[in-house]
């Protein structure tokens, strides 16, 4: 008979049986079930790492703290930078102010700010969030 792979077999007693702990006294492993005596290590859930020493390790690590939005933050662009880079009848689209270098990226929302006056009129604002004193000097 040649050895292929249509007539392998297995040897005897490859897979041993795992040893079922705590079945009672006649097993061989009943009562403390490996478990020795009284004690936190003997109870159901206290973690392994517990056991194995690795709760102290774990509490030395630095962790990361706070919370990392997933919103983007907007772009800031003050009234008074308005004022000196634009002229009337301009248009204020994330597009002129990345031209002007107000801002570093299009793709993130933009937002304009300030407690001064808009010296300038007839803008036009396009893609662009603004404070209520801007909105109301705008109208």
């Amino acid at each position: 008979m040649s050895l292929e792979l249509n007539n392998l077999k297995k040897p005897k007693r490859v897979k041993k049986n795992r040893k079922r702990i705590g079945r009672g006294n006649a097993s061989g492993t009943g009562t403390y079930s490996g478990k020795g005596q009284k004690g936190q290590r003997c109870r159901s859930g206290v973690s392994n790492l517990k056991r194995l020493g690795m709760k102290a390790r774990l509490l030395q690590i630095p962790k990361s703290r706070g919370f990392k939005s997933s919103k983007p933050k907007n772009q800031v662009v003050s009234v008074i930078n308005i004022n000196i880079n634009y002229k009337e009848g301009e248009v204020v689209s994330p597009e002129s102010l990345l031209e002007k270098n107000l801002i570093k990226k299009t793709d993130l929302p933009i937002k304009i700010l300030g407690k001064e006056v808009l010296s300038i009129k007839n803008l036009k604002f396009e893609k662009v969030k603004m404070s209520e004193t801007i909105k109301s000097q705008v109208k």
